[in-house]
């Protein structure tokens, strides 16, 4: 288990991209040139690593050491490959049962999803390596330590790990309200990746079309939509309600 980190300096923050270390997060000061900063840009773009340009106030906030133009916030867990992730459902005798987060951003969210992952035997999570919600300090708190518990796979675009798995033999269902399906009809009990949205855009276009299905939750009331986490809940119980 590794704590969270956080490391300054643009030198600092290029050994450590070089030595894969997994850093959730990297902090730019806005307007800076030279050497230096030219190759940070440079190992920031070839590893994809997710990153921001910020005010230098915005560096002064989240450390009051000499940062020296960036910041960069390394991950309290170990990510794990898409490979090793289906490498470890191979031998299980029940159907593999994955989660894909489709540019989730808030942090609270993703640690209750995780929470619920873990709860309903989720084998793992994938995230997108840029505009995902990273695992902070609140997001190890909200789910109650099971994303400690839980493996996440970082890739580069969710829309490569859908067509990956489809190709192992894994259904993929996009949740979304975009559809006349239910999730009460689709199957749920063969090997299968749910695949939920951003808080505010629901999931990419492309990626809902490149799904093998699409299924909504019936809402009854006057709200058009459930918190992500909530959703997620109720998709993943009804897999298991399916599976037992």
């Amino acid at each position: 288990m590794k704590k969270e980190t956080q490391i300054y300096g643009l030198r600092a923050i290029i050994e450590a991209i070089n030595a894969n270390e997994a850093i959730d997060k990297v902090f730019v000061q806005k307007g800076l040139k030279g050497d230096l900063y030219r190759e940070l840009e440079s190992v920031i773009r070839k590893n994809g690593i997710n990153s921001s340009y910020v005010p230098v106030e915005k560096l002064n906030r989240l450390t009051k050491n000499n940062h020296q133009g960036a910041v960069a916030n390394i991950s309290p867990i170990s990510f794990f490959t898409l490979d090793e992730l289906l490498e470890k459902t191979e031998k299980k005798e029940v159907p593999a049962l994955f989660l894909l987060l489709d540019q989730l951003s808030d942090v609270r969210n993703f640690g209750a999803i995780i929470r619920t992952a873990e709860c309903t035997g989720v084998d793992g999570i994938i995230i997108q390596k840029k505009g995902a919600a990273p695992v902070t300090a609140d997001t190890i708190k909200t789910s109650a330590g099971a994303a400690f518990k839980v493996p996440i796979a970082k890739v580069d675009h969710i829309k490569d790990a859908v067509y990956y798995l489809q190709s192992s033999g894994i259904q993929v269902i996009a949740a979304t309200e975009k559809t006349n399906n239910t999730i009460y009809d689709v199957s749920l009990k063969e090997p299968t990746a749910i695949i939920m949205g951003s808080e505010d855009k629901g999931i990419t276009p492309s990626i809902i079309k490149a799904s093998d299905k699409a299924a909504k939750l019936p809402l009854l009331g006057e709200i058009g939509s459930l918190n992500v986490s909530v959703a997620c809940a109720v998709f993943l119980y009804e897999a298991v309600r399916q599976r037992i």
